[in-house]
């Protein structure tokens, strides 16, 4: 494989494998249709400048972890920023939620989402060199776009990570398409305003340079759920599909997600976790309550990333 492999840059995601079975009937294949978590209360612009509230005057959520932002997604246009902990600011890796910017890129092309990709050997080989999660695909089975972005978003899969990089960039070679698909990653984050950000990875397995911050990567969880598609796939618990396999037969795969959230917070809606040796463990999170929608992201802590988004929640929810 290319440098794009990066398997002694490894920032593990956590090496959980989906289920997958192969079988010769034909089941048909369920749809979400939870596309209303994008609602009105997400924005199309930030402007963290204005009507901002006073928080150093007030209570702060007690949280452990000091890279920590959740902002108001208030009428469509214009987010307002509830909390900021004291190293909201600072960039430091994101592990998995870069998976997020990913998707963003890829929806910018929604006319491709039945699109079939053929799984290849290197998705499977990249996923064994790095130690990453994956979502187990075969090789030969043919997934849409729009599976691909389910199995990089519920199980957190590299292997579809790196599916969707190297059919959505543009190259001669794997190592050359990915390297423009990342390209195309930090073009995204220049343009939502991501000052402390920057992507050399398509899933988080970083070359030395991934990284952002608490306050951009709640700005990006804003905006990817303003996607229909998004937001449908991250609300899931679980998702079952099916591909057509190699041989002629039907593959059936099962997903689970990693996101703790969505069974413990009422009126969670998402959005993604990542973890890893070096990185740590981070969450970008969002719920809704009462017709408000509240979106977070606390990137570099410990296993404690679940207990803080409950209390940062609560605590937005109740000012």
């Amino acid at each position: 494989m290319g440098s794009h492999a990066r398997p002694n840059r490894l920032h593990r995601t956590g090496a959980r494998i989906a289920t997958v079975a192969l079988v010769g009937a034909v089941l048909p294949i369920t749809a979400g249709g939870l596309a209303q978590a994008a609602t009105p209360h997400a924005t199309h612009a930030a402007d963290e400048s204005q009507d901002a509230p006073d928080t150093g005057s007030r209570d702060a959520p007690s949280v452990k972890a000091d890279h920590a932002f959740l902002l108001d997604a208030r009428d469509g246009s214009q987010e307002r920023e509830l909390w900021a902990g004291p190293k909201a600011d600072e960039s430091i890796s994101m592990a998995s939620t870069t998976k997020i910017m990913t998707a963003l890129v890829v929806l910018k092309h929604p006319e491709w989402l039945d699109r079939q990709i053929t799984v290849k050997q290197e998705y499977r080989d990249y996923v064994t060199e790095t130690g990453s999660s994956t979502a187990d695909l075969q090789l030969g089975d043919k997934l849409t776009v729009k599976q691909l972005l389910h199995a990089m978003l519920i199980p957190s899969g590299a292997d579809a990570a790196m599916a969707l990089a190297d059919h959505f960039g543009t190259g001669d070679t794997t190592e050359a398409r990915i390297a423009d698909f990342e390209s195309q990653m930090n073009a995204e984050a220049r343009q939502l305003g991501m000052t402390g950000t920057h992507f050399d990875s398509f899933d988080g397995i970083s070359q030395g340079d991934n990284r952002s911050t608490a306050r951009d990567m709640a700005k990006l969880g804003q905006r990817a759920m303003l996607q229909p598609v998004f937001a449908d796939i991250v609300k899931n618990k679980q998702y079952k599909t099916e591909a057509p396999a190699a041989n002629g037969r039907t593959r059936y795969y099962t997903w689970d997600n990693t996101n703790a959230l969505l069974s413990t917070y009422d009126g969670a809606l998402g959005i993604k976790t990542g973890s890893g040796a070096e990185a740590g463990y981070s969450l970008v999170f969002a719920a809704e309550r009462d017709n408000r929608t509240l979106v977070g992201a606390i990137i570099g802590t410990d296993k404690s990333r679940f207990d803080d988004a409950t209390k940062m929640l609560d605590w937005g929810f109740a000012h």
